[in-house]
């Protein structure tokens, strides 16, 4: 397993191989990741423990919140604008996904990371 730091919290990859990643995000409350897309990349996220705040942009352009719970799941294509937020308490969820890592484009981001980069 591998314990990647980030701003918002960490994330433990327990399963990286060249065709899927696993991996459990930890995302502290009040914090949020980027709002991002991926080129490549494909995603499914459970929520684990806590309230999620998936904001997604629509068809139109806006940017809307769905809440996820405990339980609760979402696939996200390549190109979907989307950002993961922990609002009101601390967040843990599972990732699955292609192993395209490094296949992050920011669109705004909380703590002035480069536009292009790990997520």
């Amino acid at each position: 397993m591998r314990v990647v730091t980030k701003p918002w919290g960490r994330e433990e990859i327990w399963a990286e191989s060249d065709k899927y990643v696993g991996k459990t995000l930890f995302i502290n409350k009040g914090h949020r990741l980027s709002l991002q897309y991926h080129r490549k990349k494909t995603e499914t996220i459970r929520v684990l423990e806590g309230s999620l705040d998936l904001v997604l942009q629509d068809p139109g352009g806006d940017l809307v919140t769905e809440r996820l719970e405990p339980g609760d799941s979402y696939h996200i294509d390549p190109w979907k604008v989307h950002r993961f937020a922990a609002r009101d308490t601390d967040v843990v969820l599972v990732e699955v996904s292609t192993p395209e890592l490094d296949d992050v484009v920011r669109v705004n981001d909380d703590y002035s990371r480069d536009s292009q980069g790990k997520g």
